[in-house]
This record gives C-alpha cells, structure tokens and sequence, in this order.
C-alpha cells in the first residue's frame, strides 16, 4: 500500500511564504548591517530588527483574513491576491539577496572595495522590486478598490513594503 503525502493546508503554505519572506527581506538588511559596522546607526539596527515581525504580523494577518468564512469571498480573494503580491516579492528578492550577504563572508572590505558596489547594486535592484511591487499592490482592481477591508489590508501591505524600502534607502545613501 502506497500512503499519499500529507496535503498542505492554505494556512500552512502562507506561513511558509511569510517566513520565507520575512527571512528575506531580514536577511537582506542585516547583512548589509553585518557586512557595513559602524555605518547603520542604533535607530536604524532597531528599524532592521523590526522588520521580521512587522512582515510575519502583516502575513500572519492576512492569511487569517482571506480564510474568515465572515467576509464575501470577493472580499478573501482580493487579500489572498495582497498574499500572491508579498509571495512574489520574497521570490524576487531572493535573487538579490546573495549578493549582498556575500559581502559578510569577508572580513574586511575598504571604501573602494568593489563588492561594496555588489551590495549597492543589490539593494537598488531590491529598492526597485519592493518599488514596482508597492504600484501593483496599491493599485486595485475596481472590485478591490470598493472593499473596505481589502483596501485596508492592502494598505496595511504597502506601509509594511515602504518601511521596508525607507530602510534600504538610508542604508544604500551611507555606501
């Protein structure tokens, strides 16, 4: 007798998502604060460890939301779309984020070392996927745009990706 796998439930799929998520846009700031001591102020490492619970809350959040069984299914299906946005944030800035994390592998990198361009360049190309995933994410189908709990938790996603990309921004103006 051949036993079938377990299936994967929603829920446990979305918190695969979230953390893989969280993890990388976590792994991505702090890397860039292991690999640039001394440049990221005490606010700004405080901002950086924020941002893993700030996006595991906002994922958490919105899987529970799109399975209410209290809200009309347009309603779960414009935060699941929110979820499918955030999922492919976290894949793309995978691709950027060895590269930046490369750079803690090295004891010592000066001014004009060029894998700090590496890092610039992966925390731009990260800024501008974050950039290009916000304009999606804010601009909602008509059926979203007129759901109030939909436009909220998109909302909710946008602020979670501009914090997020405020601090890329700070770090990438200190290379």
């Amino acid at each position: 007798m051949i036993s079938q796998p377990d299936s994967v439930t929603p829920a446990a799929a979305a918190r695969v998502v979230a953390n893989r998520l969280a993890l990388q846009c976590l792994g991505l700031l702090l890397a860039t604060k292991m690999c640039l001591a001394g440049i990221l102020s005490p606010a700004d490492l405080k901002r950086v460890e924020d941002l893993r619970p700030m996006f595991a809350g906002l994922m958490a959040d919105l899987v529970q939301t799109s399975k209410r069984t209290d809200i009309p299914a347009a309603d779960a299906d414009c935060v699941k779309a929110t979820v499918q946005n955030l999922a492919e944030i976290s894949q793309e800035l995978s691709s950027f984020e060895y590269l930046i994390t490369i750079e803690k592998e090295l004891t010592s990198v000066g001014d004009n070392d060029p894998t700090r361009d590496v890092v610039k360049f992966a925390i731009e190309q990260s800024t501008n996927i974050l950039t290009s995933q916000r304009r999606k994410i804010a601009q909602l189908p008509d059926q979203c745009a007129r759901s109030a709990l939909a436009l909220a938790k998109s909302q909710q996603a946008v602020q979670v990706i501009d914090a997020t990309t405020g601090i890329l921004s700070s770090i990438r103006s200190r290379l």
